[in-house]
């Protein structure tokens, strides 16, 4: 799975430009399924299982990523921008990023240090105070390859780290697709619908409608979660921690999940929660779409998310796929 998560984090494709990570996975799951693409660019499959059960289960993971979008060209050539998603400026600083189709080097910088104020210094940085360098000396030179509304993806690198961990940009939640990839490649149990969502980093948009056209009674959604299982870190405020298990959430800022859901989880897998409430996904537009859908979250804990060098654990990859093929065979039993 390591590869495959790789390919699909390596894709760009930040809300409302999915386009080519929607290509990729159609690529690899076309042979397995009947799909559709509505109006919005949400990828609904449906994938027929051994039996055909009385209720309706969904899938669902999003394929968009977290960048940026340009917004102004300056007179010296740099360019205003702001974000795609809920970024954090002081990671941003100094970070290597590419503009466009044409993917235009550029490196995102501030104003020098010594030409900050002493109350600057000491303040968190604006997105505003921050430009993006292509090289370009001036305005009419910056033009011939960008363009207003240019979209702006981190340039990171797939790497691993040390015997366990991966970085890259883009596992929220490129990781929730490779395992939808995987589970799609097998046949199973019971039909199931697997759907790849659009714009959910931008106010759950993709599954708002996905969900209504689906219309399922139980919903799985697959996500990646903050881990700040660091030094200095202690008790409820490091969140969920790599290595120990996928995150099964009891509640975050948009949802109360399904409390027999949520039990089934940990009596079927060892799993682990978040110790915060916090956050949100798609879950939070599926739970209240129509009649109303059962729902469930399965994360993989991720630190530095949102970043270009998001971590995680490939063994919580691996068992949060094996907890989610689990549940897929028992929930359309309820």
């Amino acid at each position: 799975m390591k590869e495959l998560l790789k390919e699909l984090c390596l894709t760009d494709g930040i809300s409302g430009d999915e386009g080519a990570v929607r290509d990729l996975i159609i690529s690899k799951v076309k042979d397995y399924c009947q799909y559709s693409v509505d109006d919005l660019g949400n990828l609904i499959c449906f994938r027929k299982g051994r039996k055909s059960p009385k209720k309706k289960l969904m899938i669902c993971a999003h394929m968009d990523e977290v960048g940026f979008m340009v917004t102004y060209i300056r007179a010296d050539g740099t360019l205003r921008f702001d974000c795609v998603g809920g970024i954090d400026p002081s990671v941003i600083i100094g970070r290597q990023v590419h503009v466009g189709k044409n993917r235009i080097s550029g490196v995102i910088g501030s104003t020098a240090v010594h030409n900050l104020s002493k109350e600057q210094r000491e303040k968190a940085p604006s997105v505003d105070s921050l430009y993006i360098d292509i090289g370009a000396a001036s305005k009419e030179e910056a033009e011939k390859y960008v363009s207003l509304g240019d979209c702006v993806y981190y340039d990171s690198e797939f790497t691993e780290l040390g015997e366990h961990c991966v970085k890259s940009k883009a596992i929220d939640d490129r990781a929730g697709c490779a395992i939808m990839i995987k589970l799609m490649q097998e046949k199973p149990d019971y039909d199931t619908y697997f759907v790849f969502n659009v714009q959910e980093e931008i106010g759950l948009r993709g599954s708002a409608v996905s969900s209504f056209s689906v219309a399922p009674d139980f919903a799985i959604v697959l996500e990646a979660t903050t881990a700040a299982d660091i030094d200095g870190v202690t008790g409820e405020k490091r969140v969920c921690e790599l290595g120990r298990g996928p995150v099964v959430s009891f509640m975050d800022r948009r949802t109360i999940y399904d409390k027999e859901l949520y039990k089934l989880a940990f009596d079927l897998a060892t799993c682990q929660t978040k110790t915060m409430i916090a956050g949100g996904n798609d879950a939070g537009a599926i739970h209240i779409s129509g009649k109303g859908v059962r729902t469930i979250s399965v994360s993989v804990p991720c630190r530095y998310l949102h970043s270009p060098s998001s971590v995680i654990d490939m063994s919580d990859l691996i068992s949060s796929y094996k907890l989610v093929k689990n549940l897929s065979k028992r929930i359309p039993l309820l």
